[in-house]
């Protein structure tokens, strides 16, 4: 391990000491914020210090196995435990440069996802009432909780367009990289002659703000609109105006919620969105002009470029971005998504290790 590497762990866990004193302190819990953003870097410290620590136990077996080597009659086995002991701290090593490369600080949040059906028709919005079960079953197999904030109903059951919120720890981390065009190859059930038809849909995943004010959202610069909703949902649903818009003058953006009898909580809903978006679009320009459009080959946020296609009669799924293709595309459409998303996890670390090894050099 490098000395500068060890000198940012020792730091690292010395600030683990203060912040361990600041959150058993007696007034910790008064400031929300401050309680909020310990208790985060608590969990992200704690890792990496305990990681640390089992490096240097390994360092600590591997100098002692060495000092044995001068007994003739130990030597053999003085080797082998040097040998395993250096395997360990390497191994740990590794790790630790995993875990010390840059964090999006928005791993940790729950998340918006929308799916909007494209080009394709009625064939378009049935995929993505087929996608949205996928991350459903998704988030049912993380133990996350979801729930349905708008939808768009097409007419044979699909979606026009759907928002789900995603609530777990980690959950933006796991699927971030899920934004993009998602194309599906398949015979619709509409195809009398069996011929294959190509359609697609758009995937947004938006970490969700922090309820504290973090996206600050002037009520000059809102038009807010009531209309009765429409679709199923019976006589109170068309008779009443429950259903939301809210516009923000500023940037355009335009958000709806009518999946809930009360107005109140269908702004409340479509507030939340709002600030997604705002936060979204805050944080690609900022990418934007840090980065200047440069691409990567995991992630690079263009949500026009198609990411992936489910190709139905051959049974497989593609991910174009790091040319991996899995003919098991049953159980990913089922929600088993971890193969697919620790492919896109490790490709995306191995690119910014890359980078920090030129950075270094």
């Amino acid at each position: 391990m490098k000395a500068s590497m060890q000198a940012k762990l020792e730091n690292l866990e010395r600030r683990l000491a203060e912040v361990n004193l600041m959150l058993s302190s007696e007034g910790a819990a008064r400031d929300l914020d401050a309680f909020r953003n310990a208790g985060r870097e608590h969990a992200e410290l704690s890792e990496i210090v305990d990681c640390f620590h089992e490096w240097k136990r390994a360092i600590a077996d591997r100098d002692t196995a060495e000092q044995m080597r001068a007994d003739p009659e130990l030597r053999a086995f003085a080797d082998e435990e040097a040998t395993a002991a250096q395997a360990r701290a390497d191994e740990q090593t590794l790790r630790l440069q995993k875990l010390l490369l840059p964090r999006d600080p928005d791993d940790e949040r729950s998340v918006f996802v929308e799916i909007r059906a494209g080009t394709g028709g009625e064939e378009s919005a049935l995929f993505a009432a087929d996608l949205l079960r996928m991350y459903l079953r998704f988030a049912e197999r993380q133990r996350w909780q979801t729930e349905i904030v708008s939808a768009s109903e097409s007419d044979l059951g699909g979606y026009k367009e759907v928002i789900v919120r995603i609530a777990g720890a980690g959950a933006y981390s796991r699927l971030k990289f899920e934004s993009g065009g998602h194309r599906v190859q398949r015979v619709p059930e509409t195809e009398a002659q069996g011929r294959i038809h190509t359609s697609a849909c758009t995937v947004a995943v938006l970490p969700e703000a922090d309820e504290l004010g973090e996206i600050e959202i002037d009520p000059d610069e809102i038009r807010v609109d009531v209309f009765r909703s429409s679709g199923a949902g019976g006589q109170h649903v068309n008779k009443t105006e429950s259903a939301v818009r809210i516009t923000h003058l500023p940037t355009g953006i335009v958000v709806e919620c009518q999946d809930d009898r009360s107005q109140h909580r269908n702004r409340d809903r479509a507030m939340k969105v709002l600030a997604a978006r705002l936060k979204d679009r805050l944080a690609s320009e900022a990418q934007a002009r840090e980065a200047a459009q440069r691409k990567s080959l995991v992630g690079s946020g263009d949500r026009s470029e198609r990411i992936r296609t489910y190709n139905f009669p051959q049974g497989r799924v593609t991910d174009h971005r790091i040319n991996l293709t899995l003919y098991r595309l049953q159980q990913v459409m089922d929600g088993d998504l971890d193969e697919l998303l620790d492919a896109l996890s490790a490709e995306h670390q191995a690119r910014l290790l890359a980078e920090l090894g030129e950075d270094a050099a």
